[in-house]
């Protein structure tokens, strides 16, 4: 079993230490946060011990999973990745590009397996979707959210949008070519709504807008190809995908919502694995551990998207 403690135990990494406590491949051997009250809590409601100082946990662990917030994150990555400790990290993997490409050469030259937690590539409807994307031409995506004082420490752009950014990079495989962007700041210092444009070199486009002060809960994707488009729902765990025939293929089978002159859409349900996705990917991150291989999200791609998400925070702020 691989050895684990877990950094920062608020909303997000309680949910952590609970998976990771049901996880056969992990033992927890306990949690460090700074905020000592929580820690007595969170220590009493999992039975986990709490470690008083960040050094006495990494002795005793093989991996840390960092869940604290994301200020903190380089700091505690980096003296994990010197210790010579596997790496969990949550999304986003540091505040600034540089940053997580220091961590990368690190981690490299320790040789350690280190995953970023950017956890909507693990959705249910997503991983549905995964199979069907071919050559994406353009793509647009919104999420939005009603105001969460948690995470308002950083923009809109590093706490909701960036998850977009990675699924597009992740199925667009071009070079980002331009990048526009706009902001606004409603509650916090930072910008609360944004929409950006991404052109890629290869032509493909996507738009994406991400707002932290809306009326309701939205996480939906959709991927336009050259014979099909596909709707991704991602906070209600659904996909749908409509096909161009001409005429209709006697192989595929669906619901014909448009018929003109032959040319024929054809729309079906994609088929969907429930899975809880923070717990699949934390079952990733230990199998890249014990058999050595790349994890599902380096931190070469998290750089990437790193460097796409600040030229949109530039351009806002431009």
């Amino acid at each position: 079993m691989i050895k684990i403690g877990v950094i920062g135990v608020g909303h997000l990494g309680s949910i952590h230490l609970s998976l990771l406590k049901e996880r056969n491949e992990f033992e927890v051997i306990g949690f460090f946060d700074t905020d000592a009250e929580r820690a007595e809590q969170v220590g009493r409601t999992f039975s986990i011990k709490h470690y008083a100082h960040y050094t006495d946990l990494l002795k005793v662990c093989d991996a840390i999973d960092i869940v604290c917030p994301t200020p903190f994150h380089f700091e505690y990555a980096q003296q994990a990745i010197k210790e010579g400790k596997h790496l969990f990290i949550e999304k986003p993997a540091t505040l600034h590009p540089k940053e997580t490409k220091q961590l990368e050469q690190l981690a490299n030259e320790a040789g350690i397996i280190a995953q970023v937690g950017h956890v909507e590539q693990f959705n249910p409807a997503w991983l549905a979707a995964k199979p069907h994307f071919a050559n994406p031409i353009f793509i647009h995506a919104e999420r939005s959210a009603l105001y969460n004082p948690r995470g308002t420490d950083v923009s809109v752009v590093l706490d909701l949008m960036i998850h977009d950014i990675d699924l597009v990079l992740s199925i667009v495989k071009s070079n980002v070519k331009k990048v526009q962007a706009q902001g606004i700041s409603v509650l916090c210092s930072t910008h609360d709504i944004a929409h950006a444009r991404i052109d890629f070199d290869n032509g493909a486009v996507a738009n994406l807008s991400a707002s932290r002060v809306a009326m309701e809960n939205k996480r939906r994707v959709h991927v336009l190809q050259e014979e099909s488009v596909i709707d991704i729902d991602l906070l209600n765990k659904s996909a749908q995908k409509a096909s161009f025939f001409e005429p209709l293929s006697p192989q595929e089978s669906g619901k014909i919502i448009a018929d003109r002159e032959e040319k024929k859409i054809i729309q079906t349900s994609l088929t969907i694995k429930p899975v809880n996705a923070i717990s699949h990917e934390l079952e990733l991150f230990a199998r890249a551990i014990k058999s050595r291989i790349n994890p599902e999200v380096s931190l070469s791609e998290a750089y990437l998207t790193m460097r796409t998400a600040q030229q949109i925070i530039e351009c806002c702020h431009a």
